[in-house]
């Protein structure tokens, strides 16, 4: 990130650190309780907690990356980082109301 203090640098790659951590054990529990249930909703639930912690990563590596690259293909990145957001929040729709 240009002009910005290492230190806060530093906080904000911690911080996504933990958001990508707990993402990652939400998609760990919701795993074991497909593997429970065999339940074609919770199912559903893991592939979109998996899609959602896909996403978190990708937003951090982006995060990283964006003082070091060009305007056209931070673009393109950023807009490559919400597909797996999408993909998410369709299978959570899925899980909910299909």
């Amino acid at each position: 990130m240009v002009g910005v203090d290492p230190l806060a640098n530093a906080l904000l790659l911690s911080i996504r650190l933990v958001v990508f951590g707990m993402a990652l054990g939400l998609t760990l529990i919701s795993f074991q309780a497909y593997r429970e249930k065999q339940n074609q909703r919770l199912q559903y639930a893991f592939l979109g907690f998996a899609f959602i912690s896909m996403g978190v990563a990708l937003t951090a590596i982006v995060g990283q990356l964006s003082g070091d690259i060009d305007p056209t293909t931070l673009m393109l990145f950023r807009t490559a980082e919400t597909v797996p957001f999408i993909i998410g929040f369709a299978m959570f729709y899925r899980s909910l109301y299909g």
